[in-house]
Order: structure tokens, then sequence, then C-alpha cells
């Protein structure tokens, strides 16, 4: 249980998919405007990200490695992530339409998100010597940490938009540029979790 609680922390924070590895990032400066477009954001990655981590480990497990297929991750994973994706396309455009007009193009692009595809195969590829559940427990906590990781970052970013956007900022900086050096400087904050100074 503690090896399971350590790679939960580790995923969302010490290994943060936007901040420590830098998958991602379209979404991430896309829609970090307001912090409730972000949190839905969020919430879409963390349900896509790790329900994938669980089908696309069940697929490798029960279907692509006994039949040798193992070659064919890449393609069958996407497919189960634009499945999961136009899923929760179809529950936001019925249930929370507001939430899914302020998401407009990015919700689509969840499917292409490098974040969401790097999960699903880093899964196969790093727990792949464990045996059956233990490798889809795995899987599923690292995606449901990587996920939250996500989801941790669009929103600080999305608070830390709301707070300069009525900020005197210098003709220069305005924009993406200080979104940038702020998500810089974000990063540089994540490295202290993983000790680097």
């Amino acid at each position: 249980m503690g090896e399971l609680i350590l790679l939960l922390v580790g995923a969302a924070l010490v290994n943060n998919v936007i901040l420590s590895q830098f998958l991602g990032l379209c979404p991430f400066l896309g829609v970090s405007r307001r912090v409730e477009t972000a949190a839905g954001m969020g919430a879409a990655v963390i349900f896509v990200i790790t329900i994938a981590s669980a089908v696309c480990s069940a697929i490798y497990l029960l279907i692509l490695e006994p039949a040798h297929l193992t070659y064919l991750n890449t393609i069958v994973f996407i497919l189960v992530i634009a499945a999961l994706v136009q899923l929760v396309e179809m529950i936001l455009k019925k249930m929370m339409k507001s939430l899914y007009n302020a998401l407009g193009i990015y919700l689509p692009l969840i499917t292409t998100n490098c974040a969401v595809l790097g999960v699903a195969l880093l899964n196969v590829q790093k727990y792949a010597d464990y045996t059956g559940g233990k490798m889809m427990v795995f899987s599923i906590v690292n995606g449901l940490g990587t996920s939250a990781g996500f989801c941790i970052a669009i929103v600080l970013m999305a608070g830390i938009r709301e707070r300069i956007e009525n900020n005197d900022i210098t003709s220069s900086f305005r924009g993406q540029p200080i979104v940038l050096v702020t998500a810089g400087l974000m990063a540089i904050a994540f490295c202290g979790f993983a000790g680097v100074i």
C-alpha cells in the first residue's frame, strides 16, 4: 500500500507530466485562462487518463502480449483514447453545455494530447514485468497520479493567470511571454519536489 501511495504522489508532484516531463503543454497553455475551465479540463483529463490506463493495460495483458502483437501498442492505444474522449465529449455536451463550450477545440485535442498517450505507453513499458493484476493496479494508480498532477498544474496556472491579468505588465511581456515565464517558474518550483535546487 505504501508503494502505491508513493507512486501516486510521485506521479502527481515529483514527475509532474507538464512541469517535469513537458508533455501536454498545448491544453496547459490554451485552457488555463480561467480556473473553472481549467478545472473542467483537468477533470476530463483525469477521467480519460485513468480509464485509458486501465483499458490499455488490460488490452496489452489479455490481447496484445499473448498474441505477440505488442508492436501495435501505439495504434491500439490511440483508438482507445479517441473512444474515451468521444465519451467525455458526449457527456459534457449533454450535461454541462457551458463547460463543453468553454473547452472548445481543446476537448477533442485530448485525443492527441501526448501526455495521455505517453502515460498509456509508459505504463505497459514500466510495469510489463509485473504479473496480471499487479500491473493493472500500478498502471491505474500511475494514471490517476499523473492526471491529478496535470489537473494541479493547469488549475495553479489558471489561478496565477487570473491574478496577473489586470497587473501592469510591460508591453513586451503581455500575453504569451508572461505565461511562458510563469510556466518556467512553476517548473522550477516543482523541481523542489524532486530535491533539485
